[in-house]
């Protein structure tokens, strides 16, 4: 055997043997860097976020300027809003974050 046909041969092993590598190991999930409950406690933070902050505006206005509780009911409901507004947020980019994996994951196989 001369050397130049041990090297093609080695060459041949490794591509069989990276080829066998590829085949068996397990493909990534999609969702692998941010779980389901994850992503739900985020939501829940910000929502409860929201309606502290709100809540907290709403009454320090309230105290301060020593009225009823407009402000507290006003504040109260914006920081709802803004809660419900961040955490659509975070629901559509962990959506479009999905299916970018999915997309590549479909086009790695064809």
């Amino acid at each position: 055997m001369t050397d130049d046909d041990q090297k093609q041969r080695m060459a041949q092993l490794e591509a069989k043997i990276t080829a066998a590598k590829k085949a068996t190991a397990p493909k990534p999930r999609a969702d692998a860097d941010v779980s389901g409950g994850e992503l739900a406690w985020r939501m829940v933070i910000e929502m409860v976020s929201g309606l502290g902050i709100g809540f907290g505006i709403g009454y320090g206005l309230d105290s301060l300027f020593g009225t009823i509780p407009i402000f507290l009911v006003l504040f109260t409901l914006l920081g709802l809003v803004a809660g419900v507004k961040v955490m659509l947020r975070s629901a559509q980019q962990a959506q479009e974050k999905q299916t970018a994996a999915q997309a590549a994951e479909k086009n790695e196989r064809d």
